[in-house]
């Protein structure tokens, strides 16, 4: 290899090696061993150099909120997980800073946004739900991390995860997509349409419910496309494209989708180029990746 050629990245997991969880002391052992990483997350960001998530050592954290088994590195090493202070000041290697899932996972080669995901996931759960939901007791941390053992009444938990749609509306010559702003984003980004499937409700019925109620439209070729993990704050993205009945039809609710909008395969390339003053999704999500694919598939 020339020496200018870049270095390839390595995945800080290579295996998630699920089925180690159980074993007793694991996390008390990987601690003591000197190979160990770390993935340190505070709120939703970790170390990140270019497009790969750094590990530390376990000398390198002062103060840890809870701990987790990610897997197992390159070279068989441990991959640990430690929830830290929103405000942890922890040396980093150099060129490595502190980066949020939100703006770096499109940029992360998928191995390690993959693991970001998850570690910010795991670690909001670790962090946020110490007690029992059914009696208030403190539980007790099982399985490396991975669930919540109960001395009160008995009772195991496990992170939570929400099923959500998010649907990009294609019109009904198939030659634009609608797509609707926010008004918790000021009216200033369009995206998909998305929102939780609720109690009883199938996601093919979640699709229906959630662009009616949005964008006034009825689909039709309901087409599941994908997930994504998104831990805002533990959901899961379930992506679908589909068809309007009615281009005509559409119209934003006026309270959480402020303007729906069709936009042409050309309107989007310079919204993707920045040559309007129209936002898209973030690469990270798997809104604009419906969007991306739609694109594409359109040359």
């Amino acid at each position: 290899m020339p020496p200018s050629a870049p270095v390839p990245s390595r995945p800080l997991v290579r295996d998630r090696s699920a089925d180690e969880r159980r074993t007793a002391g694991l996390l008390d052992a990987a601690r003591a061993a000197s190979g160990t990483r770390v993935l340190a997350v505070r709120a939703d960001a970790a170390p990140v150099r270019g497009d790969a998530l750094v590990g530390v050592p376990v000398s390198a954290l002062d103060e840890v909120l809870e701990w987790a088994f990610l897997g197992r590195g390159p070279a068989g090493e441990a991959v640990l997980l430690a929830v830290v202070p929103d405000q942890a000041d922890i040396a980093l290697p150099p060129d490595a800073a502190w980066s949020r899932l939100r703006e770096i996972g499109g940029d992360l080669v998928e191995s390690d946004a993959s693991i970001l995901r998850t570690a910010v996931a795991l670690a909001g759960w670790l962090r946020d739900a110490p007690f029992c939901p059914a009696c208030g007791t403190r539980t007790l941390t099982r399985d490396a991390g991975w669930a919540r053992h109960c001395p009160g009444c008995g009772r195991e938990h496990f992170p939570r995860t929400d099923p959500a749609v998010i649907v990009l509306v294609v019109s009904e010559d198939g030659r634009r997509v609608l797509l609707g702003a926010n008004a918790a984003w000021g009216g200033a980004r369009y995206s998909c349409f998305a929102g939780f499937a609720e109690a009883g409700e199938s996601l093919e019925e979640a699709v229906a419910r959630e662009v009616a109620e949005e964008a006034n439209v009825v689909l039709r070729d309901v087409e599941y496309r994908g997930s994504q993990v998104w831990p805002y704050p533990r959901s899961l993205m379930l992506g679908f494209r589909a068809r309007v009945e009615h281009d005509a039809d559409a119209r934003e609710d006026g309270e959480e989708i402020v303007e729906v909008r069709w936009f042409t395969r050309d309107e989007l390339g310079a919204a993707m180029r920045g040559e309007s003053g129209v936002q898209l999704p973030g690469p990270a999500s798997i809104a604009r990746r419906l969007i991306d694919d739609w694109y594409e598939e359109t040359r």
